[in-house]
């Protein structure tokens, strides 16, 4: 059994100390419990011991006691519907969507289309406007040629994410590891669609026709008077994103 007696009982090394200080001040940071990850090369001899912070993210807290029915709904009112979502719960106070335009979506400037994104991100987290982030392909993909390849820091902003199959073939989740563990430990809804295999909705042409704050090549910036109305059961993986009223 590992119980670390020589650093908690004789001072060997100051790590609880370290710990308190890392945790407290992650939680005045995030306004969250958090969960940390770190490493420690402990005294040898003459060489001092060392200690490494890698990893920190808001402790993950169960929201799924919370029962929500979604029923039947025009499909003139959806943007999006989904039997394949991560996320629970029902969100009211999104006014802007970042939507990579699927007619103009070219693999082979994917990174473009990251750096257009990061961008819109960058700026609305400046104005505190959390948003919903629609693209095509795998979000995060270490491939460009499967999705658009972004760092979780270039879409942070996002709160609900939805993820749609190319034209020519579906899309596999982007549930790796870390990509997953942020989505789950931020609570950001996560919403996967392939329209073309009939797995849920995306209105592509409701979207398109909406008009832009911002473009940037594919990628463009809506902004809506109204919120958009989402909802999303965590035990049936079933969910929804209503258009904003009078659109």
């Amino acid at each position: 059994m590992v119980t670390f007696a020589p650093m908690l009982k004789h001072g060997l090394f100051p790590l609880a100390n370290i710990l308190e200080v890392l945790v407290h001040a992650g939680e005045d940071a995030l306004g969250n419990p958090v969960e940390i990850e770190f490493a420690v090369r402990l005294p040898r001899g003459e060489e001092p011991a060392e200690f490494g912070f890698l990893q920190i993210r808001p402790l993950t807290l169960s929201r799924d006691h919370q029962e929500l029915t979604i029923g039947d709904v025009d499909p003139a009112e959806l943007i999006c519907r989904s039997t394949k979502v991560l996320g629970n719960g029902r969100i009211e106070n999104l006014h802007d969507i970042v939507v990579v335009d699927l007619q103009r979506f070219e693999r082979s400037r994917s990174r473009e289309v990251a750096e257009a994104v990061a961008h819109f991100n960058a700026v609305l987290s400046t104005e505190n406007r959390p948003y919903l982030l629609i693209g095509v392909g795998r979000w995060g993909s270490n491939d460009p040629w499967l999705g658009i390849p972004v760092e979780w820091d270039e879409i942070s902003g996002a709160r609900v994410i939805v993820e749609a199959g190319f034209r020519d073939f579906r899309v596999t989740p982007s549930q790796g590891s870390h990509f997953f563990q942020n989505l789950t430990a931020f609570q950001v809804g996560y919403f996967t669609v392939n329209p073309d295999a009939g797995e849920g909705s995306l209105d592509w042409q409701w979207l398109a026709e909406q008009p832009a704050v911002e473009e940037r090549g594919c990628v463009r910036h809506l902004q809506f008077a109204q919120p958009l109305r989402i909802v999303m059961n965590s035990r049936t993986s079933q969910g929804v994103i209503l258009k904003p009223e009078g659109n």
